[in-house]
């Protein structure tokens, strides 16, 4: 029997020291690996049979997918509001009441001049002239806050309030 003092001895001795560290070495990329399958458990599921690159791609395709469909979507949405904005511009925005008593009979203020106005200033304006016995109703188109016709002071004054944004009715005195 020979002693491990001797070549073949050290070489032998060498040999174990190396399988040692080998074994050493392959005991901890074990550990490693088992935490990178935890951790690719995570990510791909319990029955993930791809590789994490192939799961990365398949999610940039996902991805991909879902934001066309949010442009899609998105586009869509910007065509609708434009068609809502364009239905709210021309429905009524300014709107004012004027009362007064148009043959100053102590009747009260029976008369009535309503504006009604778009977000363009363009509308109507009505006057309802209530004498004892009698009404007349007069329409007038506006345009641009301007009477298509000659505005009366009260017709004039409610376009004034309704552009100003004055709520409720308003009582003129008149002379």
């Amino acid at each position: 029997m020979s002693e491990f003092s001797d070549g073949p001895g050290i070489v032998a001795l060498a040999a174990a020291g190396v399988a040692v560290v080998a074994l050493v070495w392959l005991l901890v990329l074990s550990l490693r690996f088992r935490k990178l399958r935890a951790a690719q458990r995570l990510v791909l599921g319990e029955h993930g049979q791809q590789d994490l690159i192939a799961h990365a791609s398949e999610l940039q395709r996902a991805f991909s997918a879902l934001h066309a469909r949010v442009d899609e979507v998105s586009e869509h949405l910007a065509e609708r509001m434009a068609a809502a904005e364009d239905r709210l511009d021309g429905s009524i925005a300014y709107r004012a009441l004027v009362r007064y008593d148009a043959y100053n009979e102590m009747s009260g203020h029976q008369s009535t001049t309503l504006a009604l106005l778009d977000a363009d200033h363009n509308g109507v304006v009505m006057s309802s002239i209530v004498h004892r016995d009698s009404a007349r109703l007069y329409c007038k188109q506006v345009h641009g806050g301007r009477g298509e016709h000659q505005l009366s002071p009260e017709e004039e004054e409610a376009i004034r309030l309704a552009l100003a944004g004055e709520v409720g009715s308003v009582m003129l005195e008149t002379h």
